[in-house]
């Protein structure tokens, strides 16, 4: 018997990602300067990351036992794959910037001035204040959109004001 794991698994990186963003977003280092914001977000980021992995693989069987909604479920795993990507990127440039900086410049001792060109590049690009919060904003609509489905998928067209309105964007009706 396969036991539906998806719910246990899928809400705290639910909420620890929504919570990135809003961090990310909202100028909360402006409020309360004297708050290590940027280890919260970090925190938040990476186990939120995590989580997202976890509820990637659990919705995998989960997936076996709705096949009546396929439809829906194909567009509830693709934003979920791309809000956890989103995520992965950002994780991805703070990681560079901790290796960069706590590290006694790790990025500027690599050998390969094309390697080392391209990850300052790429850590620039991703933690910049503007672009990491567009992603942020983009990550949370994916969030969005990825969660209004999945109470779709459960409790029907009702479960969400929002719904009626994604699920007809997409071509869904239930």
């Amino acid at each position: 018997m396969i036991y539906n794991i998806h719910p246990i698994f899928v809400h705290f990186p639910i909420a620890l990602l929504f919570l990135y963003s809003f961090v990310k977003i909202l100028p909360f280092k402006r409020w309360l300067p004297g708050v290590a914001w940027n280890h919260i977000e970090r925190a938040l980021l990476f186990f939120g990351v995590l989580g997202a992995f976890t509820a990637l693989g659990t919705g995998e069987i989960a997936e076996k036992l709705y096949q009546s909604e396929h439809k829906l479920i194909e567009i509830h795993s693709t934003f979920a794959g791309i809000a956890t990507w989103i995520y992965v990127a950002l994780l991805f440039g703070e990681i560079i910037s901790v290796l960069n900086n706590s590290y006694q410049n790790l990025i500027q001792e690599i050998k390969i001035d094309k390697i080392k060109t391209f990850l300052v590049k790429l850590e620039n690009i991703l933690c910049s204040g503007t672009f990491s919060k567009i992603l942020s904003i983009l990550g949370l609509i994916a969030i969005s959109v990825t969660g209004i489905l999945g109470g779709a998928i459960v409790y029907g067209a009702s479960a969400d004001p929002f719904a009626g309105f994604i699920l007809k964007l997409f071509g869904i009706n239930l």
